[in-house]
């Protein structure tokens, strides 16, 4: 199959979680879990390949099996083939999310490297007259690079930006 050209425009975070969203919403039998059912699903998910292809065949074989299990051996193999199928979306998105860690984790980085910069410059300029403007601003980062104690109260986080679910784009 071959890949279809990409817009080279780069995509925002919050049109990107609305076409994701999109997405999920067309997968077929999309669902969350909880980790319970999840676990008490596994077992019979992961059993071994040929154990399921001779089961099928178990299927195609009896009509007292067939009956009993409540699917036809094309059912079932059908079945089979979308899991496969599927799985190879699961190995897609998993390489997706490791690639936007990764590229969320480096804009941290140089945001955190600016900050460090920017403090340890401020705290030289402070010593100088003309710069006393920045006196504040160092006591500020000098208080909050301070470990936090079990006894002080937890800092407020900032707030994630919403994303609009119905964004205006502009007709062309």
């Amino acid at each position: 199959m071959e890949a279809n050209v990409q817009d080279p425009t780069p995509i925002t975070p919050e049109d990107l979680v609305v076409q994701l969203r999109a997405f999920r919403d067309r997968i077929p039998r999309y669902v969350q879990l909880p980790a319970s059912e999840r676990l008490a699903k596994r077992r019979a998910a992961n059993l071994k390949a040929a154990f399921v292809v001779a089961s099928i065949n178990a299927v195609g074989a009896s009509d007292t099996v067939r009956t009993a299990v409540g699917q036809s051996p094309e059912d079932l193999v059908q079945q089979q083939s979308e899991a496969v199928r599927w799985a190879a979306v699961e190995d897609e998105l998993r390489a997706m999310l490791k690639g936007v860690v990764a590229a969320n984790l480096i804009r941290r980085h140089r945001v955190g490297v600016a900050a460090l910069q920017s403090y340890s410059i401020s705290r030289n300029l402070v010593r100088q007259p003309e710069h006393a403007d920045l006196l504040p601003h160092v006591e500020e980062m000098k208080r909050l690079s301070k470990p936090r104690r079990k006894s002080d109260p937890q800092q407020p986080t900032p707030s994630p930006v919403p994303v609009d679910p119905n964004p205006v784009t502009p007709q062309s």
